[in-house]
């Protein structure tokens, strides 16, 4: 495992853990503490308009890797970042399909 994998695994690890704690305490009223204001809601859209984008590169990279990515898009969806870093993580233990190694000749 690569450092970036290990540190975007630290970083997963603990959002995931942030995020189980405020669905506890919260549930789904979260949604409405998030839009309780114009500055929450605009920083939620914000991160909705992000996340999609995020989403879409997601949706190509994966095709160009051989990756299934609707596990990655459905978590994005329900979890936010959760989601995303686990994709992250996933997409380099995978070659890219246009990329073959090249040998040398022995």
């Amino acid at each position: 495992m690569k450092l970036k994998q290990i540190l975007l695994a630290l970083v997963l690890i603990d959002f995931t853990a942030f995020t189980g704690y405020v669905l506890y305490e919260f549930g789904l009223g979260w949604i409405e503490v998030a839009l309780s204001n114009t500055v929450s809601t605009l920083l939620f859209v914000d991160l909705c308009i992000a996340l999609t984008m995020v989403m879409v590169w997601m949706v190509g990279d994966a095709r160009e890797k051989g990756i299934t990515v609707w596990p990655y898009i459905a978590a994005t969806l329900f979890a936010g970042s959760v989601g995303t870093l686990a994709y992250l993580i996933r997409r380099d233990w995978v070659p890219s399909r246009g990329h073959r190694p090249v040998h040398s000749p022995a």
